[in-house]
């Protein structure tokens, strides 16, 4: 059964990779979608509309930082990638010694679900 196809303005087909995928226009600019934003929202979060905890931020911050290392290990020289996850780390890496000053039982549990080191 094949896929239905989109317009042609919502078809990329890329200069790298496999030639016969069409990508969307969600994989090819996107990150996360908002699906996968809310789902971490809620999991993370106090409720549905809390984005600013540092928890949730730490958790977005984790998804980018995935997404960008699977893209840099197909695309090795992309250096402003590169560049883009380093800040992103760092970022990550202050939330979590901000969270882990203010509350010690609620970082324990972020770096937990989350699967991250210890380190900060």
């Amino acid at each position: 059964m094949q896929a239905q196809l989109k317009p042609a303005w919502l078809q990329f087909r890329p200069l790298w990779g496999d030639p016969q995928k069409i990508y969307t226009y969600q994989e090819v600019t996107m990150a996360l979608d908002k699906a996968k934003k809310q789902e971490i929202i809620q999991k993370f979060g106090a409720g549905a509309n809390d984005t600013g905890s540092p928890s949730v931020q730490i958790a977005l911050l984790t998804e980018r930082i995935a997404y960008l290392t699977d893209h840099l290990k197909e695309n090795k020289k992309d250096h402003a990638s590169k560049l883009g996850l380093l800040k992103l780390v760092g970022q990550r890496r202050r939330l979590m010694r901000y969270l882990r000053k203010k509350d010690i039982h609620r970082y324990a549990e972020t770096i937990k679900e989350l699967g991250l080191k210890d380190k900060v």
